[in-house]
């Protein structure tokens, strides 16, 4: 897994502490954790988790990630689909574009 760098090139300067914390806990040691669960999983289920939120900048900057981690566009599209039911109508609505964004009009 790539150094995570976001948090301190984002907010460095303005929460260095959360920066911090994101960079080298949340994506250093809890991402690390490949032997307990892939990247191409905890892609999908944190995909899942903010879409169920409605964090739609998030959800997209991990469609991202997760098309680095092998996920295909077809498994994002049928997540969401089966989220639908689950975290909201609109909100898989509001992901699809997302996908497409990403990944393409395929």
């Amino acid at each position: 897994m790539e150094k995570q760098t976001a948090g301190r090139d984002i907010l460095g300067k303005l929460a260095p502490k959360f920066a911090e914390l994101n960079d080298d806990v949340l994506f250093g040691e809890v991402w690390a954790r490949e032997k307990e669960l892939s990247l191409r999983d905890r892609s999908l289920i944190t995909i899942s988790a903010l879409m169920a939120q409605g964090l739609y900048p998030q959800v997209k900057a991990h469609i991202e990630i997760g098309k680095r981690h092998g996920l295909k566009k077809e498994e994002i599209v049928e997540t969401v689909t089966h989220l639908a039911f689950y975290a909201g109508w609109p909100k898989a609505w509001s992901v699809f574009p997302l996908i497409e964004e990403v990944y393409g009009k395929e």
